[in-house]
């Protein structure tokens, strides 16, 4: 199937090119672009695609707003935030906002387009530098007001495997990565993260991943 995507982003060459370099995949097609944030919550409602590459800082609103927007309307709908500042504010808000990933602009256009591919997938995309500095950002946040009251009040339902499952998560690895390290079966991984998903009542697997670092599950190593 093909990957529908729309771009957000108030700089033109930065769509062109973007567009340009998905469209050249055989498996993506950009359907709609976006100048600022609430264009893009518009293009959104509009178009339903299955991903929004979304940019942080645009006017009249920005990426965080507008992602924020996008997954109170519809809770399925997938934001992929590019920037070019790797900020832990920026880090931190998306993924509050609801984003499933995230990605410097700086990124090569295989890295951008598997980025795309491994969002569509439900898989969350952290690039590496952001994850670890993720983790510091919600370990100094210690006084920060929990996203997710009801995952927190049902974490005991989780059973040890679980558990370790969901710190795996919040590291980044991917279900196969999981696997591996666990050496278990693929298949078995993917159960446990949708039990994980079920009884904390979470979306996706980045909901899982900030859960995780919001109940100190995850520390600075």
């Amino acid at each position: 199937m093909t990957i529908r995507v729309v771009i957000a982003d108030d700089q033109m060459m930065v769509r062109e090119g973007f567009s340009v370099l998905l469209n050249a995949m055989p498996d993506i097609e950009v359907v709609g672009e976006a100048v600022n944030g609430r264009e893009a919550v518009a293009r959104v409602r509009e178009l339903a695609p299955d991903i929004v590459l979304m940019d942080i800082r645009m006017p009249e609103m920005n990426g965080i707003e507008a992602t924020r927007e996008i997954i109170a309307a519809d809770a399925t709908a997938k934001v992929l935030v590019l920037t070019t500042f790797d900020l832990d504010e920026y880090v931190y808000q998306a993924l509050r906002a609801g984003a499933s990933g995230f990605l410097l602009k700086d990124a090569s256009a295989r890295q951008l387009a598997d980025g795309v591919r491994v969002v569509a997938s439900g898989e969350a995309l952290l690039a590496p530098t952001v994850t670890k500095r993720l983790i510091h950002e919600f370990s100094r946040l210690s006084a920060a007001p929990r996203l997710m009251p009801a995952a927190h009040a049902a974490y005991g339902e989780l059973t040890e495997r679980e558990t370790e499952v969901l710190v795996l998560i919040a590291q980044g690895l991917s279900n196969s990565e999981i696997a591996g390290r666990l050496v278990v079966a693929d298949s078995t991984i993917k159960t446990h993260v949708s039990r994980i998903l079920v009884k904390l009542g979470l979306r996706d697997r980045t909901q899982a991943a900030v859960f995780a670092y919001e109940a100190r599950l995850v520390t600075p190593g």
